[in-house]
């Protein structure tokens, strides 16, 4: 029996949409695209165009109307995710959506309630979990082969200059939901979560350094998991020489990633424990020419659809990884330690990640 191909829409024509539209081209028919939203409708009909995409709408709800489609990339800004996925949820359409999938962990639960009234699901884009070496280490780890978790290291240190920030919805709390934690060292971290496995407690620090924004900077955090593992997680928009970058200490290897935006083979190094070079070999035993992207997460999206379960990275996953970020702006706004758990309706970080104000609220920029 010949796999289904799906109706697939994409919603937002800005740059990540591209990536979306090439993912479902070399889908191999499993995907079709057949129409694209933008309120732009220049740029929507242009992207249409380059895509050989038959349609084009100004709004998602004229989409929903009028064509029958099974799954819909947002690919909006930040602050348009969670309507937008109501939107879908409603019409019982399926959603594939850009990360994050929403600004506070308030509207990550009103979503999951969402989800579970409706036939559609929402999965979550964070594609360095679907290259072939972050699959390989989670694998290993899980079957004790690398030994215990020890210790890990994150980092996200890019840069972004002033004229960045000129885009009216970068940089403000009610757009975006954060700086660097939320829009940018997500990545890395949601994969570093997705090794490591549960947090526990997470103790940090945000700044606004240098960018005339509302939100930080910087972010730094030391966190702390229920297997013992301790780690270190940098988040910055500041710095010149650009990396993102993991190291995860094991008892019998350190297994480490340095790449910018997506990551083959290549960028992996294992440095096998003295007597443990086995490791290394079984390693190198299974490299791969393939690359992380939104070609793998998409496959796997669409694996899912074909066995009617959970799109991978669902939103009961993603919200670890949001819980995870609100922790750490309540750590660093508050000045204390923050556990998992902590942050319920009661807490002001579960409606905003701001909280009740930045430290530097009200400053003059």
């Amino acid at each position: 029996m010949s796999p289904r191909s799906y109706r697939t829409a994409i919603v937002g024509t800005g740059g990540i949409a591209t990536a979306h539209a090439r993912a479902m081209h070399q889908s191999e028919d499993r995907a079709r695209l057949l129409a694209v939203v933008d309120v732009d409708g220049d740029r929507a009909r242009a992207f249409a165009d380059t895509w050989s995409v038959p349609r084009s709408f100004a709004s998602l709800s004229e989409l929903l109307l009028e064509e029958e489609v099974d799954l819909v990339h947002v690919c909006t800004p930040p602050q348009q995710h969670a309507p937008m996925i109501r939107a879908c949820l409603k019409a019982g359409t399926s959603v594939l959506v850009e990360k994050p999938p929403a600004l506070s962990l308030a509207e990550v639960d009103e979503l999951l309630e969402a989800e579970r009234r409706s036939s559609g699901r929402v999965g979550t884009v964070f594609q360095h979990r679907f290259g072939p070496a972050a699959i390989r280490l989670r694998r290993m780890a899980a079957a004790g082969e690398l030994g215990r978790p020890l210790l890990a290291t994150c980092a996200t240190q890019w840069y972004r200059d002033d004229a960045y920030f000129e885009v009216a919805w970068r940089g403000s709390w009610e757009s975006e939901g954060g700086g660097p934690t939320m829009g940018h060292g997500i990545h890395q971290f949601d994969l570093l979560l997705s090794v490591l496995g549960e947090w526990q407690e997470v103790s940090a620090v945000a700044v606004r350094s240098a960018r005339q924004t509302q939100t930080e900077d910087i972010s730094m955090a030391l966190v702390t998991f229920d297997n013992d593992a301790v780690a270190s997680v940098v988040n910055s928009v500041v710095s010149p020489r650009e990396t993102s970058a993991l190291r995860f200490d094991y008892q019998h290897a350190t297994v480490e990633l340095e790449h910018l935006y997506g990551y083959s083979d290549a960028d992996w190094t294992v440095t096998a424990a003295p007597g443990h070079d086995d490791v290394a070999t079984r390693w190198a035993a299974e490299s791969s020419d393939v690359s992380s992207g939104h070609d793998q997460q998409l496959a796997a999206v669409l694996d899912a659809l074909d066995a009617g379960t959970a799109l991978p990275v669902s939103l009961d996953d993603a919200r670890t990884t949001m819980e995870f970020i609100a922790a750490l702006y309540a750590s660093a706004f508050t000045g204390q330690r923050v556990r998992r758990g902590d942050i319920g309706p009661h807490s002001p970080f579960y409606h905003r990640m701001d909280g009740s104000g930045a430290p530097w609220a009200g400053a003059i920029a």
